[in-house]
């Protein structure tokens, strides 16, 4: 699979560090495993924890899953030799926070330079200045690595000086503009990670916020937060049956070179039809 052919309901942060919960995390259903040299690693750890990603990476192990290592920004003493290490290694991407504008993509792409064609960047959308430069910073796909965005609702709380409660309201225009200028430029994009990780009943009404705004999955902090939040973001039978149908009327003779049909006593137009194709696409990779 390509990487835009990959579902991506669910990404598990995980402290780089940590060699017990790398192993475990070989055998976690997570689409996507990302290994954190930033915010989960104390300063005198850094390089242990660069070093141990590095060698996680190589070791293997992950199966289908997409592996990434969230380096340290290049404003701090880490940054440009996570770069470099992450460069030579053989991970999926490699995400970096705090991007804030189109001149920030430019530079980690630059930075990356090195590193073999297939390892794409992913961003943290997390600061206030990101807010208004969206639209500029989701363009530089079309000429850097840049292939998925990650929302940083903590952080953006933190700047913001809002509160993060379990409605998220502060936060929803923010989420819905980024979700609109990632599918203008093709863009992946994950939300925020929900902070109630041991209240399962609140994690998935925040997943299911995130699947209503249009965001192909959403970042972890727990491991028990992946079977409801891939659940969340799979297509569900009803959803299913539905899409089957519509592409079945349309695939009908007396159908041919029309725009809108009725399908099952609902309109239907050829925009369902391309919305229906890619939700079965969808399931049939989720089951591979």
């Amino acid at each position: 699979m390509t990487p835009s052919d990959r579902p991506r309901r669910s990404a598990l942060y995980l402290p780089a560090s940590n060699a017990k919960a790398i192993a475990k995390a070989r055998t976690l259903p997570a689409d996507i495993v990302i290994l954190d040299l930033e915010d989960a690693v104390a300063p005198e750890m850094k390089t242990e924890a660069r070093g141990a990603a590095i060698a996680a990476v190589r070791e293997g192990c992950f199966g289908d899953r997409e592996v990434a290592i969230r380096a340290n920004g290049l404003d701090t003493p880490w940054g440009a030799d996570d770069l470099a290490a992450i460069a030579g290694s053989r991970v999926d991407a490699v995400l970096v926070p705090k991007v804030s504008a189109a001149a920030d993509v430019a530079q980690y792409h630059a930075a990356l330079a090195a590193a073999p064609a297939a390892l794409q960047l992913w961003t943290m959308i997390e600061t206030c200045g990101s807010i208004a430069q969206l639209d500029a910073i989701a363009a530089m796909s079309a000429t850097t690595r840049l292939s998925l965005w990650i929302m940083g609702t903590n952080d953006l709380a933190k700047e913001m000086g809002a509160r993060l409660t379990p409605e998220r309201t502060p936060f929803l225009p923010l989420l819905s503009l980024a979700v609109c200028a990632a599918r203008a430029h093709g863009l992946a994009i994950l939300d925020g990670v929900c902070n109630e990780f041991r209240d399962i009943a609140s994690f998935r009404a925040e997943a299911e916020q995130g699947l209503l705004y249009g965001f192909d999955g959403k970042s972890l902090i727990h491991p028990d937060q992946i079977a409801p939040c891939n659940d969340v973001f799979s297509p569900s039978e009803e959803e299913l049956h539905r899409a089957a149908a519509v592409i079945s009327a349309f695939a009908l003779p007396e159908n041919a070179g029309k725009g809108a049909i009725r399908v099952e006593g609902k309109m239907a137009e050829l925009l369902h039809l391309d919305q229906a194709r890619r939700l079965i696409a969808l399931a049939e990779r989720i089951t591979v």
